[in-house]
């Protein structure tokens, strides 16, 4: 835990939650305690904080009080909380709006217009407090674009177990604008994650790893488990362990208090012994993260030739490409050619969910851009919308073994030599930093099997670029500007 100076603002997070009638835990005031620790500039020590502990012991309580005190005591002028389903924000918004409301002294400075109460907002997609003085929550589901052109003080992470990256990206910049000038912080709060279930967990991963490492002098971390570093997952818990009381009061701060060891007995008498372990135990089947970064990308290259979409405007005629995932969950579209600088370019035209919207798309690009082809590889899981594809007129370019590693080598070389441009894309991007390769020969390709993530955005980008640079090689269709 980051040394702090002073930790006078943690204390009074705990006052004004005891004023709205919220009382914690001792084991939730040492949580708020560390976490609001202040460094001698009046900075937080503590820039992300991280609380693991199992279901139903609290964690709400202790958000609960730190939003309180954003609100009416630390000056923050906007709160974002996030919840991985619509249900859990709705309650949490419920039970912020239950303690405000009764307690006079807070309801009294929450915005009216004419008398009127109007700043709890029921509003789907901006539900939320504000305050006569322009302070405001919001609660939010998690979308790809949630809290884009927000400027936060902080942001709140709960069911960290299902904080999917994209997301992590996409909010976790809303706190840049306060770096210098304000005071931003950034909360995960979470259970056990088991990779089995929670396909999710990376970030939420990260930060444990971190918080068990120690050493980050930017990271407070609170868990409660009944996993040690001897355990590799939970099958190392033996039902004996299962069932002794005193492993449940490590893992669970608040038996006794709220949870009660009959409870507990009863959930052990239902639940099979890996769900239990993992839910009740707090004992994870952790997603390893040491294998997500790509060792084929570099990072700041891949930065490097990013554009937006005003300083690189991809010119027609162009190459598409798609690909699918091998359980068809996942599907993407690219398109590569030059931009209006003549400079080699690809961004991604569209993802989706499934196969089914796959060939219309396509159809719909054929008939808008006329692509000199639509490049497929048939040999991998992208063979199932093909006979469709062709079936609708489509001209298709399918490409042997060799020319998809040849392509995946014309990538990476435009990446290194920063000679290619790119609109963002969180999908993209995703792939690039968790894509992994297979080796084809003396080649290799993308490998789907061991990446961890969905790549389909970077094979059909790959594919895209591949075949436009190997058209201006040739001196193709594709002419330099």
């Amino acid at each position: 835990m980051p040394e702090a100076d002073s930790s006078e603002q943690g204390r009074a997070a705990i006052q004004v939650a005891r004023r709205a009638g919220l009382i914690l835990d001792p084991w939730q005031e040492f949580v708020i305690e560390g976490a609001c620790g202040i460094r001698e500039d009046e900075k937080w020590a503590a820039f992300e904080v991280g609380v693991n502990v199992p279901r139903q012991n609290g964690k709400g309580g202790i958000l609960e009080a730190r939003a309180l005190a954003g609100l009416f005591e630390f000056g923050e002028r906007y709160i974002i909380w996030s919840a991985h389903n619509f249900d859990t924000a709705q309650e949490s918004f419920g039970r912020l709006e239950d303690l405000i409301q009764e307690t006079p002294e807070l309801h009294a400075q929450v915005e009216r217009r004419n008398a009127r109460v109007v700043g709890y907002n029921h509003s789907h997609g901006t539900e939320g407090i504000t305050l006569q003085n322009g302070a405001r929550i919001r609660f939010r589901t998690r979308t790809k674009g949630g809290g884009k052109g927000f400027t936060a003080d902080c942001v709140i992470f709960d069911e960290a177990m299902f904080l999917h990256e994209t997301f992590h990206w996409a909010l976790l910049p809303t706190l840049s604008a306060r770096s210098i000038t304000g005071n931003p912080q950034v909360w995960y709060t979470g259970s056990a994650a088991d990779e089995v279930v929670h396909e999710n967990a990376i970030v939420w991963s990260r930060v444990r790893e971190r918080g068990h490492a120690g050493g980050d002098e930017s990271l407070a971390y609170f868990e409660w488990s009944a996993q040690t570093d001897e355990m590799a997952g939970p099958e190392d818990v033996t039902v004996e362990m299962a069932e002794d009381e005193a492993v449940w009061a490590a893992a669970n701060p608040a038996l006794g208090i709220r949870i009660s060891a009959e409870h507990v007995g009863h959930e052990r008498r239902s639940m099979d012994l890996r769900g239990f372990v993992v839910e009740r135990l707090g004992v994870g089947a952790w997603p390893r993260t040491d294998g997500l970064e790509s060792t084929v990308i570099d990072w700041e290259d891949w930065i490097a030739c990013t554009r937006t979409a005003t300083d690189s405007v991809l010119q027609d005629p162009v190459f598409l490409a798609f690909d699918v995932s091998p359980d068809r969950a996942h599907a993407s579209i690219a398109a590569a050619g030059v931009n209006q600088l003549g400079e080699p370019h690809s961004e991604i035209v569209a993802t989706f969910e499934g196969t089914g919207k796959v060939v219309a798309e396509l159809a719909r690009l054929d008939e808008a851009h006329a692509p000199i082809a639509i490049v497929v590889d048939c040999h991998g899981p992208a063979a199932s919308p093909v006979d469709d594809a062709t079936n609708a007129g489509l001209l298709l370019k399918t490409v042997t073994i060799a020319e998809h590693a040849q392509s995946c080598g014309r990538f990476v070389d435009a990446v290194a030599a920063r000679k290619f441009r790119h609109l963002w894309s969180q999908e993209l991007s995703l792939a690039v930093r968790g894509a992994r390769t297979r080796p084809l020969g003396d080649a290799w390709a993308w490998s789907r099997k061991n990446s961890g993530v969905n790549i389909t955005p970077l094979v059909a980008s790959t594919l895209a670029l591949g075949a436009a640079l190997g058209e201006m090689d040739l001196g193709g269709g594709l002419h330099i500007l």
